[in-house]
């Protein structure tokens, strides 16, 4: 099932239908960029922004199918303003609950830089829509064949790139993602989705955090140094991770568990939290704060590390709450 899924989104399509372009100039504001995206037709199109430093003060939002925004490449800055407290950009409708999902949308060839340091809250907004929207560089939400590529995120107040709920075929490659206030990475109600060539690194929280239904997805060719953890999961099932290498976590590489709830008869784990039937292959973690991979409940089961490099991680490789949870091959 595993091998079938990667073939079967490496071939998907998640290009957008590209019928317009519109090229911005030097000087523009992140309204400006907001204005052009809503300019074009009901048939999409594509918003290309200039080299230099754009100052965003409200996050600029892809919410209808067919859109494309793209950067010069790093040297496109979106720079969160001071007391902005917002995410800089928004792939799908801005909603707390989006009601319908959003095709075929790309975002490219930029840098964001969240300036977390001059953010006061993590939430968009106190109340009413936008509450439960944290600040991250990109949040995503109700999207299917749609694709990050090539786009750099720092400094945000929350996480860096954030798939929030109801996320369908999303290709993201060529992230890095660093000195985000948690995590490098997070994905949440994902499947089918494809992660590649990833550089995540000095995030205070993981450098890939999955959790609540990350199902039949595949993480490849991902460096991940200096985060606290490498990968963090829960609530994830039938993963395939390829050539992941995590270097220098502060405390474990990776860290898999089940969601405690409080039961009749005390703690338990909450139905569908635990993580099961993931694969490791070409799996590195070096020089960890913990063990290098620390299974914390017994009902993660069926998962398999294959030709897998552990080496001074201050408490050892395997770590597991009983034996054989884990098949090492």
């Amino acid at each position: 099932m595993l091998v079938f899924l990667a073939i079967r989104m490496a071939a998907a399509d998640t290009s957008p239908i590209t019928s317009s372009v519109l090229t911005l100039s030097p000087g523009i504001t992140g309204v400006d960029i907001q204005k052009a995206l809503d300019s074009l037709p009901s048939g999409g199109g594509e918003v290309d922004l200039p080299a230099g430093q754009i100052e965003i003060h409200a996050p600029i939002v892809l919410c209808r199918d067919d859109l494309t925004l793209r950067g010069a490449g790093p040297t496109t800055v979106l720079y969160l303003a001071d007391g902005a407290n917002c995410p800089v950009v928004i792939l799908g409708e801005p909603v707390n609950a989006p009601t319908r999902i959003i095709r075929h949308l790309l975002a490219t060839g930029f840098f964001i830089d969240g300036n977390r340091f001059h953010q006061q809250r993590e939430l968009w907004h106190l109340s009413g829509e936008g509450c439960q929207i944290r600040n991250n560089g990109i949040t995503v939400q109700g999207i299917s064949d749609s694709s990050v590529e090539d786009v750099v995120i720092a400094r945000c107040r929350s996480g860096g790139l954030v798939t929030t709920r109801n996320i369908r075929r999303l290709t993201v490659r060529g992230l890095e993602s660093f000195d985000n206030e948690f995590d490098g990475l997070a994905c949440y109600q994902t499947e089918d989705s494809l992660f590649g060539d990833l550089n995540l690194h000095d995030n205070p929280g993981a450098g890939i955090s999955l959790d609540l239904a990350f199902n039949d997805n595949v993480i490849s060719n991902a460096v991940l140094v200096a985060n606290d953890l490498g990968i963090f999961m829960r609530a994830s099932c039938e993963n395939q991770f390829l050539n992941v290498a995590i270097r220098n976590s502060h405390h474990y590489g990776v860290f898999m568990a089940h969601t405690e709830q409080r039961t009749a008869t005390g703690w338990g784990p909450a139905p569908r939290s635990e993580c099961a039937h993931n694969s490791f292959t070409n799996l590195v973690a070096m020089n960890c704060g913990g063990a290098a991979f620390r299974v914390n409940n017994t009902t993660c089961t069926n998962n398999i590390i294959v030709r897998a490099k552990f080496g001074g991680n201050s408490r050892g490789g395997l770590s597991l709450p009983e034996p054989d949870l884990v098949t090492v091959r």
